[in-house]
């Protein structure tokens, strides 16, 4: 039995573009952004992989992505769930700042505590623990069940939302997984096995 997880960051925002923390705010992609989701999508087709079924967040960009991405496959009816607890972490205060100007008012080492840490939010907001602790009960009750019995999933979320799944798939730790850095629009496929450990891992660079 094939069990296929693909976990995908969506294409750049016009934020991400802008230096700006996004957080739970809502921009679209970037041309960038939308040529990154295409190519997602390209290269999942060239692999040969359809799904049963897509997840993404509450948010535009990675809804956009996904839908992308199931268009280049031929799947633009495929049955898509979307919801909250797949969203990015919640940068609380830090939403819609630039990252440099934050650096002024709070400081390098404040802000570099906020973003790298792995349990210390920032004013208002989300750790990555935090982050985890919303994701992981979604995937465990919703995705995970479904990987079991064989069906074909993708998930197109955000690099935090995703850094948690990750983390639980490859048995990082905090501060491995606080270093991974996850490009927009790259697919991870995940080939598992019955107790959801990794049996092949491919990154569509």
């Amino acid at each position: 039995m094939e069990r296929l997880l693909v976990l995908v960051r969506h294409g750049q925002s016009e934020w991400n573009l802008k230096n700006l923390f996004t957080g739970w705010r809502n921009p679209g992609l970037t041309e960038q952004g939308v040529s990154e989701a295409h190519s997602a999508g390209e290269k999942l087709r060239d692999l040969g992989v359809t799904f049963d079924a897509a997840y993404t967040s509450a948010l535009t960009r990675a809804q956009h992505t996904c839908e992308i991405i199931l268009d280049e496959l031929g799947q633009a009816e495929l049955s898509t769930t979307k919801n909250q607890a797949l969203n990015e972490r919640d940068y609380g205060d830090l939403s819609g700042l630039n990252k440099d100007n934050a650096r002024e008012k709070w400081g390098d080492e404040q802000v570099h505590i906020w973003r790298r840490s792995f349990d210390i939010p920032p004013p208002g907001g989300e750790s990555l623990k935090d982050t985890a602790e919303r994701v992981l009960p979604y995937f465990d009750a919703n995705i995970r069940p479904r990987v079991m019995d064989g069906e074909r999933i993708l998930v197109a979320a955000h690099g935090n939302s995703l850094r948690a799944l990750i983390m639980m798939l490859e048995e990082l730790s905090a501060d491995e997984i606080i270093a991974r850095e996850l490009a927009t629009g790259v697919p991870i496929v995940y080939q598992l096995g019955d107790k959801c450990e990794i049996i092949k891992k491919q990154v569509l660079e």
